[in-house]
């Protein structure tokens, strides 16, 4: 019977613990400390403590399970304003009365599934069960089977036989069929059998539809049956309807057991409902409920996809305080999960853990590792990584080659990635597909081997291995550097021919082409984009025009930008900007920047604070930065004029890049300003920065404006 107890919490408060990626190594151990929260002091706050039973109480069967939770929400969880950057992590802790029992909300077993009996015609039974599954599937066709049977449908022979049946259809046909001829009263356990059959169809409004028959008819759906419903509508993510129809069991007094709770869990997980997992995870362990390495999966899951590193530091804790060792499927969550909170540190970490507990990596453990090194550019880790792969016959698959591939072809590492194709080659079940032609013809495009890059090319028309649009984008822009126009035709037609249906980086990459082509190679290149996107073309020759007007530019380019993928976009406008330095059309450059920025494609181009003004090119072609930082200029030598106030350090970020191919701004910028003889110079500090003081930029501009000299 629910009592209402009044008392006053105790709680105490305690500072989140925190450590740093890197602290998680071999032989090193966390130590952690419990969450807490602060109440205001001198209430009261009110909890509704009930017996542990098989039954609800009156008043929890005719509530939701979100009406169950309530009390604890309002009493217990502080409200504070949620700017949608951090996850509830850590559940609240909650002080009991100890002499009063626990309300439960599940069962801690898995309910016992019914015993059969020994049935002496279980031979001839399989053989009915088999002529059942083999004949011609129509309904005609299986009712005759049913009607010539030689034995008695009784109720346990018709129990065995549904259990045998391979596919839903047939099992509900056979089920129906029984409730059409009226042989005996079904119960729980005939619709709990057929229902598994659809779950495994992923058929729920067929199982939907059974179980509301069985509300009609007033029989009993028991703990089997709504678990087979939820995990049903969580594999047809009806993730809805799973919440629904675990609220209705509360609703009816059915308790849920470990299996189905660990299922409403990930299914609020996928939902994104944080706060329910976490109140659902809390009442559970509040009653006893000791998660497995499933549900610890789920939470896993859940904290990675939002980047929740003090969710995954409060997970492990959890799972070494209740004694549950991580298992491979938990290992491999966590290891995503890490991942995607930018943890390289502590995923390393925990990789060795997880070998010191004498649990063996499976390809997909590996691949997770190798997509984080990468990420991290990592490589050096990440190649260590390798040898021990090979070193100790480690799983290797598909995806893990690629991903060890598509990380060297980040990392520029050529030698490594050749080693790893020949690796390829001699595997008999991992041999290079496109995706891994495809990653070596982006090293070589990278890196300039126009020999290699069109040896490979060579091999996979060869081969008969497919070319796609990422692979001819890298030949491309391999062979458009190197000037090497008539193969890049050849390439293009060949390539067009097999099947390759170009898309907007495509088409970016021959704009790219055109900026630093001349002469006939410009009409070559430009032909091969006309098969592309002919507006592009049509774009290209309107820029050369003298008396197209800026009105024009501008409606035509917000034309072809409306039409353009949104990652193609700015690419698109840092070409045009090029194509027009090219050929000496600076102040069309500057019109198209203009347009550029009125169109939202470069946001964060500056940035002011009290102290410093910064011009952001980073992620602009050369031409295109170096036309921003002429603007950026004519506009600093307008306001030394006006008069008005600088701050007292100006800089100009071009960006260091760390890709050992990465075609960096830095030499193209300092040549620029040299021969533009403006104060800014590299700085000692700060890679990729170039600085000039207040009084530089104003001496500077007095320098070249005559005038303002004379007025100062």
């Amino acid at each position: 019977m629910a009592a209402n107890i009044s008392t006053a919490l105790d709680v105490h408060s305690s500072t989140p613990y925190h450590f740093h990626q890197n602290s998680l190594h071999k032989n090193q151990h966390i130590h952690y400390t419990t969450p807490f929260i602060i109440l205001p002091k001198n209430k009261k706050h009110f909890i509704s403590c009930n017996s542990s039973s098989s039954k609800l109480p009156k008043k929890l069967k005719n509530t939701s399970l979100s009406d169950q939770l309530r009390p604890l929400s309002t009493t217990i969880i502080v409200e504070e304003p949620n700017n949608g950057a951090n996850l509830l992590s850590k559940p609240r802790s909650i002080w009991v009365n100890p002499t009063k029992p626990k309300p439960s909300i599940l069962l801690l077993q898995r309910q016992k599934r019914s015993s059969h009996a020994y049935n002496p015609q279980i031979k001839d039974l399989r053989n009915f069960a088999r002529k059942l599954n083999e004949c011609e599937f129509s309904e005609e066709a299986f009712f005759r089977v049913l009607d010539d049977a030689q034995i008695e449908i009784s109720r346990d022979n018709a129990l065995l036989v549904l259990n045998s049946l391979r596919t839903w259809e047939r099992s509900l046909l056979f089920f129906n069929w029984i409730k059409t001829h009226e042989l005996f009263e079904l119960e729980t356990i005939f619709y709990n059998v057929v229902m598994k059959s659809l779950r495994f169809g992923r058929q729920f409004e067929h199982i939907e539809k059974l179980a509301n028959e069985m509300v009609e008819k007033n029989i009993d759906l028991d703990n089997i049956t709504y678990s087979t419903i939820i995990t049903c509508a969580k594999r047809c993510y009806l993730f809805d309807k799973a919440v629904e129809w675990f609220e209705r069991m509360y609703k009816t007094g059915v308790m849920p057991d470990e299996v189905t709770y660990s299922a409403v869990l990930d299914v609020y997980a996928k939902v994104g409902k944080v706060e329910e997992v976490m109140s659902l995870y809390e009442r559970g362990r509040s009653s006893g409920w000791k998660p497995d390495a499933v549900a610890f999966g789920v939470l896993g899951r859940m904290f990675g996809e939002a980047g929740d590193y003090d969710g995954i530091q409060y997970l492990l804790r959890e799972m070494k305080e209740l004694g549950v060792p991580p298992n491979l499927v938990v290992y491999n969550t966590l290891l995503e999960a890490m991942g995607k909170a930018g943890k390289p540190g502590l995923a390393r970490g925990l990789f060795e853990e997880m070998m010191e507990a004498g649990i063996e990596p499976d390809a997909k453990t590996l691949t997770a590792l190798t997509k984080i090194y990468g990420r991290a550019r990592w490589g050096k880790d990440a190649l260590q990584l390798w040898e021990r792969m090979k070193s100790n016959n480690w799983p290797m698959d598909f995806k893990l080659y690629n991903t060890l591939l598509s990380m060297c072809a980040d990392l520029g590492l050529e030698e490594e990635a050749e080693r790893l194709f020949e690796d390829m080659k001699g595997s008999q079940n991992s041999r290079p597909d496109s995706w891994s032609f495809t990653s070596m013809l982006n090293i070589y495009g990278s890196g300039g081997n126009v020999e290699k890059a069109m040896r490979l090319f060579e091999e996979m028309m060869e081969k008969g291995v497919e070319v796609n649009v990422m692979g001819l984008t890298c030949l491309v822009q391999c062979l458009g550097r190197a000037q090497k126009i008539d193969d890049l035709v050849r390439v293009f037609e060949v390539t067009l021919e097999r099947g390759v249906k170009p898309d907007d980086r495509l088409c970016g990459c021959m704009l790219s082409v055109v900026s630093y082509c001349e002469g006939e190679d410009v009409e070559k290149v430009l032909a091969c984009l006309g098969k592309c996107d002919t507006k592009l073309v049509e774009f290209v020759k309107l820029l050369e025009q003298e008396n197209t007007s800026f009105d024009i530019v501008k409606e035509e380019f917000k034309s072809i930008l409306s039409n353009t993928a949104i990652e193609a976009r700015r690419p698109f406008c840092n070409c045009m900007i090029d194509i027009c330095r090219k050929r000496n059309l600076q102040e069309r450059a500057h019109e198209i920047l203009y347009v550029g920025t009125l169109f939202g494609l470069y946001p964060g181009l500056h940035s002011k604070t009290p102290e410093e003004w910064r011009l952001n090119v980073r992620s602009l072609s050369v031409g295109a930065a170096l036309t921003a930082f002429e603007e950026w200029m004519g506009t600093l030598t307008k306001i030394v004029q006006r008069e008005e106030p600088l701050p007292e350090v100006l800089s100009a970020n071009t960006g260091a890049g760390t890709h050992r191919f990465a075609q960096g701004l830095v030499n193209a910028f300092a040549s620029h300003v040299e021969k533009l003889a403006a104060p800014f110079r590299l700085s000692d500090t700060q890679a990729g920065i170039f600085v000039a003081t207040r009084e530089e930029v104003i001496s500077w501009v007095e320098s070249k404006v005559p005038s303002v000299a004379a007025s100062t």
